[in-house]
């Protein structure tokens, strides 16, 4: 059974349009490894900036085999390269009854 994430990035300094780019394609290599579903992500943005992605794993299995596939670790280095991982629940936003976010399109 599919396993959804929320998952919260927040760009280092000057690196916001090269995440947006690597998050654009982040499902899309996930797909192709056979990870995630083809269940449509989505992607919005904090006031902040701090950049939200929801999409849904295959299974809790094939996150515990992301973890050692290559093709997966060497795009997790260029997050870390990119953005700190933060706990949602610290954006304000989360903070509201109805959570809202600016919609991002990002072409992959």
């Amino acid at each position: 059974m599919g396993r959804f994430v929320i998952v919260a990035y927040r760009p280092k300094p000057g690196r916001a349009e090269d995440l947006k780019a690597l998050v654009a394609r982040h499902v899309d290599v996930l797909r192709q490894e056979g990870l995630a579903t083809d269940h449509p992500a989505s992607v919005m943005q904090a006031a902040d900036g701090a950049i939200v992605e929801v999409f849904e794993w295959v299974s809790a299995d094939a996150i515990a085999r992301a973890h050692s596939n290559p093709v997966v670790g060497a795009m997790w280095g260029e997050f870390f390269e990119l953005c700190d991982f933060f706990p949602l629940n610290t954006l304000p936003e989360t903070g509201q009854l109805f959570a809202e976010f600016e919609s991002l399109a990002l072409e992959g």
